[in-house]
């Protein structure tokens, strides 16, 4: 498509308020209003798989993306007010497709996952929709009105989210929108501005860093991350807290507890979360990992155990991790008056083993971080 004309004419109806307004503003009098834009896009020289459409309200934007791809415009959804999201994805898809596309957008929370969509936040009713699309929208998705309705800090993250998706599943994904501000994260391979007329390729470049700084905390700053955790709001009170910033806002938040062995004693991971509005860009696996380092400077094995499926998969090509049970159900060990780990221990473990769901467990085996470990008092 090298060259795009597009006219919209409609007949305009003239009343005595029109002929008010025309008078006002000394407009001429017309019995239609035409709209003209012509663009030069040729998508056809090189391979892509994520172009952007930007510029301001009323450049033509929407009406550009309606006259080449009207097919696969994307605006909203129909979601059923009385179901979960999870029912309301196409009955084709099974569980795991559902949970992998709402995971690969940067959505991660399945407690929010059984609620229906109404009752979402903003920030979640764009990623599911996002989800959403790429499930139905076929090998091209054209998204209409892209980040218009969340804060600029859920849009960016957002955006760099949907970009890994959308280049994982092989698709084709163009963003209409007004702001400008997604482009460095969206990385698109070209982008078209129809108030300048301005089309370009992609530069190589790098998607804009994220600055995570942790702190030590206390078990009060759970509150804030607790109903996003995918298993339990609970936490342990002898608990090693610690969160993680974004721009001075709280984005992650990681708790360590000791971990009792007959033979090799040493910490586990007990909840590590990441809220809705940071998911997507690797920050919840950038602090778990931070903070197996900052522990396994105390000589002392980390170990950790998840159901979570996008988290499995990270750890099990991380270089950082080593598997040492694959993914199967929980077992319970036999209790004695004394087990190994003393009077009653292992009863209270096994009243909280995962024999009911399938987990993995790991054991951290990447680079002890002594620096920060002295720096959180922990040597």
């Amino acid at each position: 498509m090298p060259r795009v004309n597009v006219v919209n004419t409609v007949e305009i109806k003239r009343t005595p308020r029109l002929i008010q307004l025309e008078g006002l503003f000394d407009l001429p009098a017309s019995k239609a209003s035409e709209f003209r834009l012509a663009a030069d896009l040729p998508l056809d020289e090189r391979p892509w798989q994520i172009g952007l459409i930007v510029g301001p309200s009323g450049c033509g934007k929407s009406t550009l993306a309606r006259q080449l791809w009207g097919g696969q415009l994307v605006a909203s959804f129909f979601w059923p007010e009385d179901k979960s999201l999870v029912d309301a994805f196409p009955a084709k898809l099974g569980i795991k497709e559902i949970v992998g596309l709402l995971c690969s957008v940067g959505f991660s929370s399945p407690p929010a996952w059984q609620r229906p969509f109404r009752c979402l936040s903003t920030g979640e009713q764009f990623r599911t929709t996002l989800a959403r699309s790429l499930a139905e929208g076929g090998p091209l998705v054209i998204f209409d009105e892209f980040t218009s309705v969340v804060d600029r800090q859920v849009a960016q993250i957002g955006s760099a989210a949907v970009a890994k998706a959308v280049r994982a599943r092989g698709q084709q994904f163009i963003a209409v929108t007004c702001h400008y501000d997604v482009e460095e994260w969206l990385q698109p391979d070209w982008h078209f501005d129809p108030s300048s007329g301005e089309f370009a390729w992609r530069s190589l470049q790098r998607r804009p860093e994220i600055r995570l700084e942790v702190v030590r905390t206390g078990a009060k700053a759970w509150q804030l991350f607790r109903r996003h955790h995918y298993l339990s709001e609970s936490l342990a009170c002898a608990s090693k807290c610690f969160v993680g910033l974004v721009d001075e806002q709280p984005a992650t938040f990681t708790a360590v507890v000791h971990f009792p062995h007959a033979i090799r004693p040493g910490w586990r991971e007990h909840r590590t979360v990441c809220l809705p509005d940071f998911q997507g860009v690797g920050l919840g696996n950038a602090m778990s990992e931070l903070i197996a380092g900052i522990f396994a400077a105390t000589g002392k094995p980390y170990r950790s155990v998840t159901s979570h499926p996008a988290m499995i998969r990270h750890r099990a090509k991380s270089p950082l991790w080593k598997m040492t049970r694959a993914p199967s159900l929980g077992q319970t060990q036999k209790t004695g008056s004394l087990d190994r780990f003393g009077s009653g221990s292992q009863a209270r473990m096994n009243a909280t083993a995962a024999i009911d769901r399938c987990t993995a467990t790991f054991e951290y085996v990447g680079p002890s971080l002594l620096e920060h470990a002295r720096g959180f008092g922990l040597l």
